[in-house]
């Protein structure tokens, strides 16, 4: 008798995990079908006019028709793009807020800057939408043609320190510009800004000597007018549309300087999943828009193919490792926001 009871319990036990799973499916699939249910903001961890907010404004309209719900672009720079990260992680993780981010502000400021509460690791990557190069570009008037002039300059007896803008520190620019003042063997005065738009401003009016900057539209647009002079791209050979700027890995002394951005989109890790299938899809189909693509490739962007959300995790790790090992090889330390 006790036999009995017990394989009926077992038996019992059995259906009421199995209608438990069951339900479990039905709830994610009908949360799925029924995302998204209000407009989704897509944060923006810089300013206005800058890279990061056109390539968000170039998918916008695309994925709002692809999941039947307005996309709200909200620009929120400052402190090395950690405030927009912080107030989007701060958000329901339901899918509802997503970022449009890059290294800088998802790996490595939470290493560079005090008092950050979130880490790489509390994000999923749900779409990598481009990659780019970096462009040395410098003062028109600084009076130097080359990579090799302005390294000598730098090194002038007497001669002021250079000083070169990011968008904050333990930024990706920051740290390229920290590389080549090692490699280089030139001191360097880092002058942090909220975005990139501040920092084109300043370099085209004089206030900073040089900068690395994302090879972008507007930015190419700049250099190619002569309102700031191009040296040379942070890569292993030039940059297809953009030939005439000389890699510098390919130079003596320089070839650590191999160096791209991308940009993607994340949600909370604790997104459900089916939420964030419907997000990859949705951004994947707006970025093979002939249109779109071609905005972006003009803009000096390598669209990337889609990718499953299990491919992606695995990008997102090896990206965090790999820049975590370039922080530590310039022994870059915690700062207070700027």
């Amino acid at each position: 008798m006790n036999a009995r009871i017990r394989i009926q319990t077992l038996v019992a036990g059995a259906s009421l995990a199995a209608i438990a799973l069951m339900t479990t499916a039905s709830v994610t699939t009908a949360h799925a079908q029924a995302f998204p249910t209000k407009p989704i903001n897509m944060v923006v961890s810089y300013p206005a006019g800058g890279p990061s907010d056109h390539i968000a404004r170039q998918v916008q309209p695309l994925v709002s028709q692809n999941l039947g719900q307005n996309i709200i672009v909200e620009n929120i720079g400052g402190a090395s793009g950690t405030i927009g990260v912080t107030r989007a992680l701060a958000a329901p993780a339901d899918g509802h807020t997503v970022i449009l981010g890059s290294p800088m502000e998802l790996i490595l400021s939470p290493l560079a800057v005090q008092g950050v509460r979130y880490k790489t690791e509390d994000m999923k990557l749900v779409a990598h939408l481009i990659s780019t190069s970096t462009i040395l570009a410098v003062r028109s008037n600084l009076g130097v043609n080359s990579v090799s002039e302005l390294i000598a300059l730098a090194k002038k007896p007497n001669g002021r320190t250079l000083s070169y803008g990011s968008v904050g520190t333990g930024s990706l620019y920051h740290l390229i510009g920290e590389k080549l003042s090692q490699d280089a063997r030139i001191p360097l005065t880092h002058v942090p800004y909220r975005g990139i738009a501040p920092v084109m401003t300043d370099l085209m009016g004089g206030q900073i000597d040089m900068a690395f900057l994302p090879m972008a539209g507007t930015i190419m647009q700049a250099v190619n007018e002569g309102r700031m002079r191009g040296l040379g791209v942070t890569a292993k050979q030039p940059h297809p549309l953009f030939k005439q700027y000389p890699a510098l890995a390919v130079m003596p002394g320089l070839e650590a300087m191999e160096f791209e951005v991308w940009a993607g989109v994340q949600v909370h890790k604790d997104t459900p999943d089916a939420v964030v299938q419907r997000l990859n899809q949705a951004f994947y189909t707006a970025l093979q828009n002939p249109d779109v693509r071609k905005s972006l490739e003009a803009a000096g962007n390598n669209v990337m193919s889609p990718r499953n959300p299990a491919d992606l995790a695995n990008l997102f790790q090896q990206e965090t490792a790999r820049y975590r090992a370039i922080a530590k090889s310039i022994n870059l330390q915690a700062q207070a926001a700027q």
